[in-house]
């Protein structure tokens, strides 16, 4: 993701800088979509990138006239996948939501699917009405020819409940000035962990974290700090001492340094108010253990 994006883009990004009156006139949709992030230089619109947001729009204006804008629940990274992000759409003129999830797929490629077009209320954004987003990590314990895009591959043996017993540290409101890389759009470093979970499936290790917003690239950093938690190499109060100091920590080079890849990470849900708990954290692709 760059550090500076085009006004068009920023605009693009941020519905409040429309009208009212051209909310007023357009047509909102509430998308709800999956995609396999591994040839996309992330979400985002980027001028000369090849984004999901940006195939979405292509689509959408093939299928449906003019965009007045569009935005995503979560921003993720370049590789990174979605099982369920949230998009609106305004749209300059009415749409069947039925007819228009048939024509956006059959002009989408491959790796990014429309699951639900829904009218949405005039106001509905993706991302301000969020009240969480989810993000699963797939760790695998041994090399595997299928799971390559879809799991970060580990070495070292993990103890899985070393990794474990750091959970309540990171469960809460904190700042994670260590855990993030700067961004142009961050209004600071604190974010509030709802929940996370530490899962084993087959040869996986899943790391469930679900958050109030995440900050750029905090989920593959934290996902890196309990990986060396369960190798050893870090201890759990060096972690805890990370989150206390915040864009201060000591330690912070070398958690950047740890950034887990973005092949093994997933959105995995975006919550809004009302919308059932998450259930048991599930691998995407299982990866079994070798007899």
């Amino acid at each position: 993701m760059p550090r500076h994006r085009s006004s068009a883009a920023r605009q693009r990004e941020e519905p409040r800088a429309l009208r009212r009156g051209d909310l007023a006139r357009a047509a909102t949709f509430r998308i709800d979509l999956e995609y396999e992030g591994t040839r996309y230089s992330g979400w985002q619109e980027q001028r000369n990138a090849r984004t999901v947001a940006g195939a979405l729009r292509a689509a959408l204006e093939e299928a449906a006239g003019p965009l007045l804008d569009l935005g995503g629940a979560g921003r993720t990274d370049a590789g990174v996948h979605a099982l369920h992000q949230v998009a609106h759409a305004r749209l300059e003129r009415a749409a069947d939501p039925a007819r228009l999830l048939l024509d956006l797929n059959d002009r989408l490629p491959a790796d990014v699917n429309v699951l639900s077009v829904e009218r949405a209320s005039e106001r509905f954004h993706a991302r301000h009405d969020a009240q969480s987003r989810a993000y699963v990590y797939q760790v695998a314990r041994r090399r595997s020819a299928f799971a390559q895009r879809f799991a970060w591959w580990v070495r070292e043996e993990l103890d899985v409940e070393a990794m474990r017993g750091t959970l309540e540290l990171v469960r809460g409101g904190h700042d994670f000035g260590a855990f993030c890389q700067d961004s142009p759009v961050a209004k600071g470093t604190r974010a509030n962990v709802l929940g996370v979970e530490v899962a084993e499936d087959g040869a996986l290790v899943l790391v469930r974290i679900e958050a109030s917003h995440f900050l750029w690239r905090m989920v593959r950093r934290l996902v890196g700090a309990l990986v060396r938690v369960g190798s050893g190499e870090l201890p759990s109060e060096a972690l805890r001492a990370a989150l206390a100091a915040g864009s201060g920590s000591e330690l912070a080079p070398r958690i950047a340094a740890w950034t887990a890849p973005g092949a093994g990470l997933f959105l995995e849900r975006v919550r809004y108010p009302g919308d059932p708990p998450l259930g048991a954290a599930r691998a995407v692709l299982s990866v079994p253990t070798v007899l």
